[in-house]
């Protein structure tokens, strides 16, 4: 029936696309800021993201609300009597202002000997990575305030600013979806891993490619300047190597899958690992790396890094992790094809748009736009398949304290993409490039979509891999903090980015758009201080779960055959 009714969908968004394509070319950056399609574009987004927050908090008022009112009356008040011993759940905590109480799971998956101890570990690197590079960014956004705070040249914001992105990029996020990864790939393959050995031999030389490419960021050496690839190449070289070695084994799993059909996952995790081995072959072969040659390959390396291996590789994981959290199929695996295919084809030409009116070929900024455009089929299809996967379960919301992290990331996964396609346009490049407003832009995807899933992925697995689970009041207030933190630094950075465009359309002298940032960079660091908090009560999470895995008690082996989405709990 969901096959059906999304037939003409399609060919319905590629006419959308295709209709916007005159506005696209013929866009005048003189254009009123106030009513550019981009700016009030990106106003409407925003206020997705403030209805999301007011549901959650109002789902949480509620619950807390009707617990108050139910006090004192009948036995609602006095505590629970149970002298025949039927009662098997009961909480410390009933009036909890942040979460509700959450049915404990005993029951603990059967895996691969030795897969559950890799992908612990996996995510114990990543959570790890987590903390030094979002420190090392908190000392940089503190340094906008006092900039003087230091004078040690390796603590210059030069070189820290590229440890702090390449940090939490290649160890927190990409280590933290392998290890997510390997769970999936053998889960819906119903199959082994074929070398677990060779996923150690991975993890450890993409540490070692991490680890070096810090220390010679913070000596000073580096690729160039190169956004997202300042590691110079014997850095990257053991990391791409271990990209490598992941892939052979997640290729020699689905390869012996005893299923019959490639989960749409699968799909995506693939793809992910060889769009950027490519990725990284093309990014740092020096040989046609002269002048704007290197302008436009360092465009695609930029945008191809965020969308053709994060953005992808988690969406993947979303397809597994999502519908498995709510026990359901997804929604329709015809529109997961349809957003893997538009993605293919429509991320890989969109790099240039972070160059519109550089000294580069007009046409391939307009290709750039245009395509950009056409991001909006992916997302939309994707964005609904994820919501309708949802539909019906939204009184979780005030039970659960995993959809809270799902609801986040694919809101923000149809927010920033989005608001990433109306930032293309010309006026609003104009109005926006080089201001603090990329700064948000950048957060409110690898943040608000990659991170936020990431969380949510791993609190849904790691229970039912160790059979234990954390603090829901601190998994509640990690929420909130991550949460609340990355709107203070989004909203503050995109004001001050849209005030200092404004600044210099009118000629002001640039000192001017400096000394007007103060505020703004304040509320940057308030907003950083949040989100940091939330990721040391994390990782204290992790390590709640992941200390003394209690023995198997369930009956859900991994390589047993199971239907298209095997649940997890």
């Amino acid at each position: 029936m969901h096959e059906r009714s999304f037939r003409a969908r399609p060919i319905a968004l590629a006419a959308t696309v295709l209709g916007l394509t005159p506005s696209l070319l013929a866009q005048d950056p003189t254009t009123n800021w106030a009513v550019s399609p981009g700016v009030v574009g990106t106003f409407v987004l925003l206020g997705l993201v403030l209805l999301t927050a007011a549901l959650i908090i109002g789902a949480r008022v509620d619950r807390l609300i009707r617990t108050l009112r139910s006090r004192g009356k009948e036995q609602g008040a006095l505590a629970r009597v149970d002298d025949r011993g039927l009662v098997s759940n009961y909480t410390h905590e009933p009036d909890n202002p942040l979460v509700d109480a959450k049915k404990s799971e005993t029951m603990v998956l059967e895996a691969q000997p030795g897969l559950r101890r890799l992908i612990t570990w996996y995510l114990g690197c990543a959570v790890g990575w987590l903390v030094i590079g979002t420190l090392i960014g908190q000392y940089v956004g503190m340094k906008f305030v006092w900039p003087d705070m230091d004078a040690q040249a390796w603590l210059s914001f030069g070189r820290l600013r590229p440890v702090h992105t390449n940090t939490v990029f290649w160890g927190w996020a990409s280590l933290a979806m392998i290890g997510l990864g390997y769970f999936v790939v053998a889960r819906t393959s119903a199959a082994p891993v074929p070398s677990l050995r060779r996923g150690w031999h991975a993890l450890g030389w993409m540490n070692l490619g991490i680890l070096s490419g810090d220390l010679f960021l913070m000596a000073g050496i580096n690729n160039g300047g190169g956004e997202y690839r300042e590691y110079i190449w014997p850095a990257v070289l053991p990391f791409a190597w271990g990209l490598f070695l992941t892939f052979r084994n997640f290729y020699g799993t689905v390869k012996r899958r005893t299923i019959g059909e490639i989960y749409i996952s699968n799909w995506y995790i693939l793809a992910a690992l060889v769009w950027t081995l490519v990725l990284v072959t093309i990014g740092y072969l020096p040989w046609y790396q002269n002048g704007l040659g290197e302008t436009v390959i360092q465009g695609y390396y930029m945008h191809q890094g965020v969308g053709m291996w994060f953005m992808t590789f988690t969406l993947g994981l979303l397809y597994y992790y999502l519908p498995s959290a709510f026990n359901r199929p997804i929604y329709s695996y015809s529109l997961g094809v349809l957003a893997f295919w538009t993605q293919m084809l429509f991320y890989t030409m969109i790099g240039t748009h972070h160059f519109v009116f550089a000294p580069l070929p007009w046409w391939l900024q307009t290709v750039a736009i245009v395509f950009s455009a056409g991001m909006f089929i992916p997302v939309v299809a994707g964005t609904t398949n994820f919501l309708m996967t949802m539909r019906g379960s939204w009184s979780a919301i005030g039970r659960s304290y995993v959809l809270p992290f799902f609801l986040v990331a694919v809101v923000f996964y149809f927010v920033g993409s989005t608001q990433g396609s109306f930032q293309a346009f010309r006026f609003t490049n104009h109005l926006w490039h080089f201001t603090d407003f990329n700064v948000a832009h950048s957060h409110m995807t690898m943040y608000g979509i990659i991170t936020f899933a990431l969380w949510a992925c791993m609190y849904a697995i790691l229970p039912r891999l160790t059979g234990r689970e954390p603090s829901q009041l601190l998994v509640g207030a990690h929420f909130w903090l991550a949460f609340i933190g990355l709107f203070a630094y989004m909203i503050s950075l995109m004001a001050g980015g849209t005030f200092k465009g404004l600044l210099w359309l009118e000629g002001r002298p640039f000192i001017d758009s400096v000394a007007g940032l103060r505020p703004h960079w304040i509320w940057r660091a308030i907003g950083g201080s949040l989100m940091f908090i939330a990721h040391l009560l994390f990782a204290w999470n992790f390590f709640t779960m992941v200390r003394r895995p209690v023995a198997n008690t369930g009956a859900a082996p991994a390589d047993a055959p199971t239907n298209v989405v095997p649940s997890i709990s």
